[in-house]
């Protein structure tokens, strides 16, 4: 049965490789973000076994009703690479999000590796400038000047408008959203695993649900059949009332949590903008 209001089944990915030291963010809570290509494999197989067909959102009318299945992926490591190689293989696009700071480091993509994946056909926008792990901490004048940076570099980069974009770090609230239409984005994607997407100050809110490390190809299965949604918002609620129910000692994670290895204590957004 067709729903009344579209239901968007969308998953996000990190890295994609064999070897994690060669791909994205080099630091603890990047570690189980990373599949294994054989593993990776196994999702698109269990994918490809549902009726769907992943698709783009500068393709999809999300104001009529209909399910559809989105791909995206977030940092932009050197892995984004081995993910289109085997979504080519398919036939399959998706959303890759870059964080523009980290253009042409080792371990993340070059800005001709970007420009190949859109040539391919993937919606390539923004996961912000630096990728503040806690967003919503900061002021509405620094998320602004996140995007603005963001979205100036790739338009350069690619030559046409920057309309989509994710949130990093995964934690949202009403400032963030109002950033992200202010922005001017038309599509932005959240770690909220709500399958209907909401238009917020004209820029489409969509949600996604996070598949790391482990997750087995019958779950993923179930996921595209729009099975187990209800029960990963729940979860995703109690994970979020209890950060911010204990809010220093959660920031005090992430610090240790994101600090890359073999440096000091990382800064948290509010420190990072008083020590520059």
């Amino acid at each position: 049965m067709t729903p009344a209001r579209p239901e968007i089944a969308c998953f996000m990915y990190h890295g994609v490789t064999d070897v994690p030291g060669s791909s994205g963010f080099q630091r603890p809570a990047a570690r189980g973000y990373t599949l294994g290509r054989a593993e990776f494999e196994r999702h698109l197989a269990g994918i490809a076994a549902c009726p769907l067909v992943p698709a783009l959102t500068s393709r999809l009318d999300l104001s009529r009703p209909g399910r559809h299945l989105l791909l995206t992926f977030d940092d932009g490591g050197r892995g984004a690479l081995q993910a289109a190689e085997a979504l080519a293989r398919y036939g399959w696009l998706a959303h890759f999000f870059v964080v523009t700071q980290k253009i042409g480091e080792r371990t993340f993509l070059s800005a001709d590796e970007i420009r190949e994946l859109r040539r391919a056909g993937h919606v390539v926008g923004s996961h912000s400038h630096t990728h503040p792990d806690i967003f919503p901490d900061l002021t509405p004048a620094r998320m602004a000047e996140e995007w603005r940076v963001s979205v100036a570099i790739i338009e350069d980069l690619l030559g046409e408008p920057c309309l989509a974009a994710s949130v990093p770090g995964g934690d949202i609230s009403e400032a963030v959203l109002d950033s992200a239409a202010r922005a001017g984005f038309q599509h932005l994607f959240t770690s909220e695993p709500r399958l209907r997407p909401e238009l917020i100050g004209g820029c489409w809110v969509l949600g996604r649900i996070c598949l790391k490390a482990g997750v087995s190809p019958g779950r993923v299965r179930d996921l595209v059949a729009f099975r187990g949604w209800s029960r990963a918002s729940i979860e995703r609620q109690i994970k979020v009332l209890a950060r911010w129910g204990i809010g220093p000692l959660y920031r005090a994670y992430v610090r240790r949590a994101t600090r890359p290895h073999g440096t000091g204590p990382a800064l948290v957004p509010d420190e990072r903008r008083d020590r520059r």
